[in-house]
């Protein structure tokens, strides 16, 4: 499985013509995967899995500084995202149908562990990972997102953190009124979803290819795939793990983010970022950067 250059260059609001980063397509069964990857080739793999509504160009303040440290970054545009990937039914969208994408993406830096940097949905895959695969990964850092049992646990006793979920509930409809209400007015609700945090071409460039016939729902059908909101079986963790969360997090809420040191047995260090919200790839790469990089020198496989 070889990932090949794409044709054409990055557009705007993609990556910046003279950012040190290249853009891949990365096939994966019937699937192809758009990705974006930094560093030299025989560097320690790492593989960045972003959120929603986001694409892999939400890992571009942290891609460079990666390849810089000599790291091989690769950033990939998940299922739904991609356009090759993106398949119609909600169940292609379940959890373990993503992590195995995860996989495949991975298997394109090497046959070794690799570290594993994810948000916001993202987060949600890669906790499932950890507690399935501990043996692929050098150590995992997750941004925003609690553990998967922390969340669900906290959803159910916790009634500020079950009302902070009240958007999920909204986006499992299956009638398309989320798509509907997202995309109209010329997608202010989606706009709006950034809360003015995310940089406005990135912005204009996630609506831009969420628009697209068939992207949102694609991309809302990870939402629809759980049996019960954001529930997913994630196991305990094992590997070295940092744990980011914005005290801001309008979504996320304190509870879950607290509990998670409860799932993980490994190493485990919480890094509260006060002040900061959810978006923290976009919003806050100037704390975020360094704390994924001496994570990541901490436990390397060499």
């Amino acid at each position: 499985m070889a990932a090949t250059p794409a044709p054409h260059d990055p557009g705007p609001g993609e990556t910046a013509p003279d950012a040190p980063l290249e853009r891949l397509r990365i096939p994966a069964g019937p699937h192809t995967f758009d990705a974006l990857a930094c560093g030299p080739a025989g560097g320690e793999p790492v593989l960045l899995l972003h959120g929603w509504p986001e694409f892999a160009d939400s890992w571009r303040a942290v891609l460079p500084a990666l390849g810089a440290a000599g790291y091989r970054a690769l950033a990939v545009d998940q299922r739904g995202y991609s356009p090759g990937a993106r398949p119609p039914r909600i169940a292609d969208y379940a959890v373990p149908e993503l992590v195995a994408d995860a996989l495949a993406a991975a298997g394109t830096l090497g046959t070794g562990r690799f570290h594993l940097v994810a948000h916001d949905w993202g987060g949600i895959v890669a906790w499932a990972l950890a507690g399935a695969h501990p043996e692929r990964l050098a150590s995992l850092t997750v941004l925003a997102t609690p553990h998967p049992e922390a969340l669900d646990r906290a959803a159910a006793g916790d009634p500020d953190q079950h009302r902070r979920l009240d958007y999920v509930r909204f986006f499992r409809r299956p009638d398309g009124a989320a798509e509907g209400a997202l995309l109209a007015d010329g997608a202010a609700r989606l706009r709006a979803v950034y809360g003015g945090q995310v940089p406005a071409d990135l912005v204009e460039a996630n609506v831009r290819r969420l628009a697209q016939p068939g992207a949102l729902t694609a991309t809302l059908n990870w939402y629809r795939a759980p049996e019960r909101v954001l529930s997913v079986p994630a196991g305990r963790i094992t590997v070295p793990t940092l744990f980011l969360w914005g005290s801001e997090d309008p979504a996320l809420g304190r509870t879950a983010a607290e509990a998670t040191g409860e799932w993980v047995d490994g190493p485990y260090r919480f890094a509260e970022l006060t002040g900061a919200g959810h978006w923290l790839p976009e919003e806050d790469p100037a704390r975020v950067v360094p704390e994924i990089l001496g994570h990541l020198a901490a436990h390397r496989r060499n």
